[in-house]
């Protein structure tokens, strides 16, 4: 059936679709036991999109900060359901990229690229360019339970990077196992998955999912994710700040005021540089807007706790999942590896960005 072109949320909207999505999930989260979590996680991003929230503007289509604002307003509110949001509206991003704009009504989409030697795919053609059989085990699958569909990497046997759209309602999809050991980001419900026979179809040439300029701009946005809980911690901060005469604890917040500024002023520079330039490499500036949000979420994880003491970590539900998940979450930075990268891009660069 074919099903009409989605439509995105206008400009006017963004804030008032934030102060929805706040409403929605604000109070189901803060009376969430650990237990509960991974379920309503997965009832909450159902929700959103089912409610159109994950209809995102598609980067470099002139209105990326407005995309980046909403995903840090998720992640303000739990980083496991920023996580498996941000994986939806990146495959519809990267399934826009691809030409591909039929897409099956109501579908909740995750994103499973992550590669490890453990888990590996069998993939053949069955009709050559549009449609594969799939055979093996998949790990790292984020919201497993919780999704309809997902683009799905491998690898051809030409080793190049490769991506295929699966619906995993078909036979052959079986959970067989629990990837996650963490306390932190526990809620993605993070899983291996079985596949049997399982029939995908191929999206995007080989090494598709790479080399599209998409991809770093994609890579930005788990930025925005980071600075969105960071400037969350820091506005609980605050907030615990308001009744109390304690200069130490302003100079914390003080601290966590300058690097959430300059992560602030990083991605809305290069929001406007992708949207201004919206086929070019955007790797440099994502390295860095990575890696300073990154930076100033460190600082609010310190800062926040030394400010307020055990209180942020035991008495609010939502801070303390905030405290546990994110030193898990930023690690999708590759740290010393992204800044050495970051460094040889300037060496090979005459531009210098840092100059005022």
């Amino acid at each position: 059936m074919h099903k009409p072109a989605r439509k995105i949320i206008p400009a006017q909207d963004i804030a008032q679709t934030i102060a929805a999505l706040n409403a929605m999930v604000g109070l189901p989260l803060a009376h969430a036991t650990q237990a509960g979590m991974p379920a309503l996680v997965g009832e909450l991003l159902c929700q959103l999109v089912d409610n159109g929230m994950g209809d995102l503007p598609l980067p470099g289509h002139g209105r990326t900060l407005q995309r980046w604002r909403m995903l840090a307003a998720v992640a303000a509110q739990d980083l496991s359901l920023a996580k498996l949001f941000e994986a939806h509206t990146d495959a519809l991003a990267i399934l826009a990229e691809a030409g591909v704009h039929d897409l099956p009504p109501h579908a909740v989409w995750g994103v499973w690229c992550a590669e490890s030697k453990d888990g590996a795919l069998q993939v053949r053609d069955i009709v050559a360019g549009h449609s594969l059989m799939l055979n093996g085990e998949k790990l790292w699958c984020s919201g497993a339970a919780s999704v309809t569909h997902a683009l799905i990497g491998y690898r051809d046997q030409r080793q190049r990077s490769c991506l295929a759209a699966v619906d995993l309602a078909q036979e052959g999809v079986e959970i067989v196992g629990d990837d996650w050991k963490a306390v932190g980001m526990a809620a993605t419900a993070t899983s291996v998955l079985q596949l049997k026979n399982v029939r995908g179809t191929p999206v995007g040439p080989a090494g598709f999912y790479l080399s599209r300029a998409g991809f770093w701009q994609g890579g930005a946005g788990i930025a925005a994710c980071w600075h969105g809980a960071a400037a969350a911690l820091a506005g609980c901060t605050r907030d615990w700040l308001k009744s109390r005469n304690d200069a130490h604890a302003l100079a914390h917040l003080g601290q966590l005021e300058v690097v959430l500024h300059a992560s602030a002023a990083a991605l809305r520079e290069l929001a406007a540089w992708i949207d201004a330039n919206p086929a070019s490499d955007a790797m440099r500036g994502a390295l860095r807007v990575r890696l300073q949000a990154e930076h100033a979420a460190q600082h609010a994880l310190t800062h926040s706790g030394r400010a307020l003491g055990p209180g942020l970590y035991c008495a609010d539900r939502h801070s303390a999942r905030l405290l546990a998940d994110l030193p898990v979450f930023i690690r999708q930075s590759h740290a010393e590896r992204d800044l050495q990268a970051l460094g040889m891009l300037a060496i090979e660069s005459e531009e210098q960005p840092w100059q005022i």
